[in-house]
């Protein structure tokens, strides 16, 4: 896994490196900036012409700074780059007015952007150049940029060059990835040292195009010892938690799954949760739930391999809730939520599994609606317990709104798994994964998957995905984070053949043999040669 750090503790590591280690500011300057270049130089060795022409546009604080060595770095090797400086040269300070007097006095050319008159003069010599460079904001802005400097980015968006951001595209909110009005649209980003969460979550992630991380001299051991507590998830990492396959297996030894899910009018997504778990490895599959006493209805309709079990949620029964405690035996896990009831019986059978049952469970749907005005009852539970919430179902977990879990995903799930002592996965763009059970409140984000998941019942996939890899024996956070990332690579390969429109959930569940099969081919020496959708490197 790769560390993944707030704007804060980029500033703590950047301050611990200068004053323990005793790397001054000004080389840290330097070795970002030549980090830039070795990105630009390849970007423009790809150009047909070789008499390209850089525009390095530069804000007032240190990502201006490192702006002013690339554009000199770039000059040293024949290039033709320009400064347009969008702030006034008598705000230039530290280690920035350092670099910016070095690059003066060796000639460089600096153009004045610093107003709209002069913004507005020199915008099609910035729009027209062959590859631009958006030195403005770096990490710290934390306020919506409006006025001149909106112009200023609106100005980078329009080049019909190569667009590469500096640490952070500018306009994005570096710890949340939120916009902040007007944002630079990187077709690359040389972010440095480490991943900045804005970067890889979302929405942040989608203005960032490719992430190069860049070796600038800060040791990764500071990451670690300050208890940075985001990371990426990476295929070698989850390579190592593909549960084994022996010739002495039988379907016993994979486990057996109950899924307590669908209900009348709401079949395909215990059939889809079923076939899911069957498609991840699980050797045995119940669906247990309410059965129609006429019509076609009377017995459930299941892909041939599972089994059913008749679960009456709405009180129907003597004890519904006893009779899901007895269909657990011999079972590893329970799958609960997808297409039931959203009754008075249904919210019983969940709240009483909760109080009863031993083996993990995994909640869906309206599972979580039943127990969201009480997640102490999650917390309560007998037995482990992982959470799947999209930000609509987490909004009423936590007595909030969508807009407020979207605004910051982290410290979302972080409420979530610390309230429920629960694994939570909060689904959408760039998964996460927190565990409530640990009180580092380590968080993982899920580089897989895309458009290609936003279709009816793909929850119920992924529900499957965990629940089949917690019956073969892996921790329930484990389980977690491997299963949002095959989930995810399901459906990128459903979409490379069938278009992301096109993908329905059941495609995602036949596509997942490939994406197992992706990560039986890796480990954490020899790559399988997958790149996620979007690229992340470390060249440096």
């Amino acid at each position: 896994m790769r560390y993944v750090v707030t704007a804060q503790e980029m500033r703590q590591l950047d301050a611990m490196t200068i004053d323990e280690i005793g790397l001054p500011g000004a080389v840290l300057m330097e070795t970002a900036g030549r980090a830039v270049v070795r990105v630009v130089r390849d970007l423009l060795d790809e150009l047909p012409s070789r008499a390209a022409r850089v525009a390095v546009v530069c804000g007032a604080g240190n990502n201006g700074g490192d702006g002013y060595v690339i554009a000199r770095c770039l000059r040293g090797h024949g290039v033709d780059a320009t400064v347009y400086l969008a702030t006034d040269q008598d705000r230039l300070s530290g280690d920035a007015r350092l670099h910016f007097d070095v690059y003066r006095k060796l000639d460089g050319r600096v153009v004045s952007i610093a107003d709209n008159r002069s913004l507005a003069e020199h915008a099609a010599a910035i729009t027209s150049a062959d590859l631009v460079i958006d030195a403005v904001f770096g990490t710290g802005l934390s306020r919506a940029i409006s006025g001149h400097y909106g112009q200023v980015i609106e100005t980078i968006n329009q080049s019909r060059g190569i667009v590469v951001a500096v640490d952070i595209p500018s306009g994005l909110m570096a710890d949340t990835g939120q916009i902040l009005g007007p944002a630079v649209e990187a077709a690359h980003t040389v972010t440095m040292a480490f991943l900045k969460i804005g970067l890889v979550s979302a929405p942040g992630f989608v203005r960032s195009g490719t992430v190069h991380i860049a070796e600038i001299g800060i040791p990764e051991s500071l990451a670690r010892d300050r208890g940075v507590s985001v990371q990426l998830l990476e295929t070698a990492d989850l390579a190592a938690l593909v549960p084994a396959v022996s010739p002495l297996d039988h379907k016993n030894r994979r486990g057996h799954v109950l899924a307590a899910a669908g209900s009348p009018g709401k079949r395909g997504a215990a059939r889809l949760l079923a076939w899911a778990a069957l498609r991840s490895g699980a050797g045995l599959v119940t669906v247990a739930a309410p059965w129609s006493s006429t019509g076609s209805d009377r017995e459930l309709q299941v892909p041939d391999p599972v089994m059913t079990a008749r679960l009456d949620s709405d009180g129907r029964n003597a004890d519904p809730v006893r009779s899901l405690v007895e269909l657990c035996n011999g079972k590893r896990v329970l799958a609960i939520g997808p297409g039931m009831p959203t009754s008075p019986g249904g919210k019983a059978l969940v709240c009483g599994a909760l109080a009863e049952i031993e083996v993990p469970a995994v909640l869906d749907a309206d599972a979580l609606n039943h127990v969201a005005d009480d997640l102490g009852r999650v917390a309560r539970a007998r037995c482990p317990v992982v959470m799947t919430p999209h930000p609509g179902e987490a909004a009423r977990l936590l007595a909030s709104t969508t807009a407020d879990i979207e605004r910051d995903r982290v410290h979302a799930i972080r409420r979530l798994a610390s309230q429920s002592r629960a694994v939570v996965v909060l689904k959408g763009p760039r998964t996460l994964v927190c565990d409530g059970r640990d009180d580092s409140a380590q968080v993982t984000i899920n580089p897989s998957g895309g458009p290609a998941l936003a279709t009816a019942g793909s929850g119920d996939v992924l529900t499957g995905i965990i629940a089949a890899l917690i019956a073969q024996n892996l921790d329930p956070g484990d389980a977690a984070r491997l299963g949002v990332y095959l989930h995810g690579r399901a459906g990128d390969r459903a979409a490379q053949t069938l278009g992301p429109r096109s993908v329905t959930a059941a495609d995602l569940a036949d596509h997942l043999p490939f994406a197992f099969a992706e990560l039986d081919a890796a480990s954490p020496v020899k790559d399988s040669g997958h790149r996620s959708e979007q690229a992340i490197r470390s060249d440096f």
